[in-house]
């Protein structure tokens, strides 16, 4: 490989086209990767919070209230946060192993995707089965 622009060597010899390990890139595709994995990671678990908290506010209303006795619809506003959190989960572990998987994380990746699909399908299930009983 021949020399390019101050000392870099080129990857295509006569023309100037830096290596991306040469110029760090990696590291900060690699970086940016595990920055945006943290943040759907977050963004999931942000949802569940915010699921949990609605389902406790119609949860409790429904205890203060004239006695409702079928708590379906509040098991199931909970479900619909759920399924968008396992959504964004799912996304964080595509990120996980978009950058040079091992074959290790990639089995584990199955491993997690088949688990929080099937959760998914479920919960989705559950939903229209309840919304066409309506």
């Amino acid at each position: 490989m021949s020399e390019g622009l101050e000392g870099l060597p080129e990857a295509v010899p006569g023309i100037w086209l830096p290596d991306p390990a040469a110029l760090g890139v990696e590291e900060w595709v690699l970086t940016g990767v595990l920055w945006l994995k943290l943040g759907v990671e977050a963004m999931g678990a942000l949802i569940i919070g915010i699921g949990v908290l609605v389902a406790t506010y119609q949860f409790i209303g429904a205890l203060l209230s004239s006695g409702i006795k079928d708590y379906n619809p509040i098991r199931l506003t909970l479900a619909r946060y759920l399924a968008l959190a396992l959504e964004f989960q799912v996304g964080a572990d595509i990120l996980s192993t978009a950058v040079a998987p091992s074959w290790d994380q990639i089995g584990k990746l199955g491993a997690i995707v088949v688990i929080r699909t099937a959760l998914n399908y479920f919960l989705m299930r559950e939903m229209q089965e309840e919304h066409r009983g309506r």
